[in-house]
């Protein structure tokens, strides 16, 4: 049975990924400091039978080595991050601990184990499109060739931890690629995220914020689009590349808001008159535009994403609908009220 370290496998993405690989009948083990948003309800429901838990942070080097050398796994997948813009803004201190110091402390936890032990095992580490800043060309789509420019603390974190991944590959060898991944969407996302938000808001007959006037555009892809790709990276990636991952889906925020308020009208028998969208200021440095050129992973890895975007938001207001509970498990405090705009 193949086992795989799964680094944040308590949050959004990774808590997808474990019950992913579990499915796919590998042995699983769980790496999860269990912050605000990893959360013990996302792997409540998960066949513990070929799982592990260890609550521990990447930055703790005796951890991660001693796991290592117990598992002995071909596989890591780094998915332990800080990943909200808003909190970055007022607070960047903890991303530059988690993002940057916590994948310097597993690039050389991984490279002490691969040299000394007969067993070896390469990195997944898992960046974002952020890295590549603003896309202001709507004809334009950044490949992985393309100039990194990021505007946020998050963002620059993610860059500098991507930096370190490589430059570690061309200095001391090391079996690792890079996927950069556009917005993910689906089930067991924290709600300070634009869509669990939303529908938050609409369940709970609140106002729907939007920032600025909501012409940003993301391109979304759905967690289990990622999730096969993440796999087919690690199966068939080639070391030391680094491959984006896309829809090619782009949506602007108000026309996300629109089709998520539609779905959820059709989906419930009554909304409250206070769901309505409202306009508020604008994050400190908002980008205009990501957009990812994935033809890479899909010409050389022959993957693609499958779940289209209505298909993908009814699943996830679904999951929401059919999980309240999950919200009622988290801190409100860390979710309710707007941040990010100290500047």
């Amino acid at each position: 049975m193949k086992k795989i370290i799964i680094t944040g496998g308590s949050g959004f993405i990774g808590s997808n990924l474990v019950n992913y690989f579990l499915k796919k009948k590998y042995f699983v083990i769980n790496i999860d400091k269990l912050s605000y948003s990893g959360n013990k309800y996302n792997i409540s429901n998960i066949d513990k039978k070929n799982y592990f838990f260890i609550r521990a942070d990447i930055n703790n080097k005796r951890i991660i080595i001693k796991t290592l050398n117990r598992f002995k796994p071909s596989v890591i997948f780094n998915l332990a991050a800080e990943t909200h813009v808003d909190r970055s803004i007022d607070k960047p201190e903890p991303f530059i601990l988690s993002n940057i110091n916590g994948v310097f402390n597993l690039l050389e936890s991984i490279r002490f184990y691969n040299k000394n032990s007969k067993n070896k095992t390469k990195l997944i580490h898992v960046s974002t499109d952020e890295v590549y800043g603003d896309i202001l060309d709507k004809y334009k789509r950044a490949d992985e060739s393309y100039p990194y420019k990021p505007s946020s603390p998050y963002a620059a974190s993610k860059a500098s931890a991507d930096h370190l991944v490589k430059s570690y590959i061309r200095t001391y060898n090391f079996p690792a690629i890079i996927s950069n991944c556009s917005n993910n969407y689906g089930p067991r996302q924290f709600p300070e995220k634009l869509i669990p938000k939303l529908i938050f808001n609409i369940l709970n007959g609140r106002p729907l914020p939007i920032y600025g006037k909501g012409l940003n555009s993301r391109e979304w892809i759905h967690v289990e689009d990622h999730c096969r790709a993440l796999e087919v990276i690690a199966s068939k990636g080639k070391i030391g590349e680094s491959y984006n991952v896309g829809s090619n889906i782009n949506l602007t925020n108000i026309k996300l808001t629109k089709l998520i308020l539609k779905i959820m009208k059709n989906k419930l028998s009554k909304i409250n008159k206070n769901v309505k969208i409202k306009f508020v200021k604008d994050r400190p440095g908002h980008d205009v535009r990501y957009a990812l050129n994935s033809k890479k992973i899909q010409k050389n890895l022959k993957w693609k994403a499958i779940v289209k975007i209505n298909e993908g938001l009814l699943k996830t207001v679904n999951w929401y609908i059919d999980n309240k509970k999950y919200f009622r498990s988290l801190s409100k405090k860390e979710y309710i009220n707007r941040i990010g705009l100290k500047v």
